[in-house]
């Protein structure tokens, strides 16, 4: 059964769309339609599968951001601050004059560590954020 296509405007930096523009070539798609289905699809597996994360995990959350969009670090540090019981370190390497990568370890509910990346995620400056988590083996 075919469904309804829709039409959507996207606006995106020169750059992101070149580096696209030159996976789905290398990937044979037919066209950016397509490759944007399939990244779609493939955000949208992603986001079921950590929002089905649940007891106690140990996560691994990587961001890369913008030093230079106003208020960003104080925002990322009132997040850290709020998760402060669950986080068990951090580490903060400057990436060059504008970018700084943050690599946290934190370990509590599985909800609760994906509540805490998804809140670093939605902060304007954030480029990157990847959130890893894993059991603690207990129940192996």
């Amino acid at each position: 059964m075919e469904q309804e296509l829709m039409r959507i405007g996207v606006s995106l930096p020169e750059s992101l769309l070149t580096r696209f523009d030159g996976i789905i070539e290398e990937r044979g798609y037919s066209s950016r339609s397509e490759g944007i289905r399939d990244a779609i699809r493939n955000y949208i597996i992603n986001y079921e599968w950590m929002s089905d994360v649940k007891g106690d995990r140990l996560g691994i959350i990587t961001m890369v951001y913008s030093h230079n969009q106003r208020g960003l670090s104080d925002a990322l540090t009132n997040i850290q601050h709020e998760f402060s019981d669950m986080i068990q370190s951090t580490l903060h390497v400057h990436l060059d004059h504008e970018n700084c990568l943050e690599i946290i370890t934190i370990r509590g509910e599985g909800q609760d560590v994906k509540t805490a990346a998804d809140k670093m995620m939605a902060l304007k400056g954030v480029k990157h954020v990847k959130l890893t988590t894993t059991s603690l083996g207990a129940e192996l």
